[in-house]
């Protein structure tokens, strides 16, 4: 159950953060970033899969890319 509940919590911080990539919207990132830490912490306590943390961190990881090319802001 952990396991859906974390690939759900990726899927909508995967919908923040992909029209987040356009220029001036990566602010949009920083509302993401809670729901994608919320969704890892989740998928790490669920059963033995793992495949919903895996995806919240792969979310992650593109959110920080996206924050870094845009000094955080843009």
């Amino acid at each position: 159950m952990g396991n859906i509940l974390a690939f759900l919590l990726g899927l909508v911080s995967l919908v923040i953060v992909i029209p987040a990539t356009i220029p001036f919207l990566g602010w949009a990132n920083w509302f993401a970033l809670p729901l994608i830490v919320l969704g890892v912490i989740v998928g790490q306590l669920s059963s033995t899969s793992k495949a919903g943390r895996n995806f919240c961190l792969i979310v992650l990881v593109v959110a920080a890319i996206r924050l870094s090319l845009g000094g955080g802001i843009f």
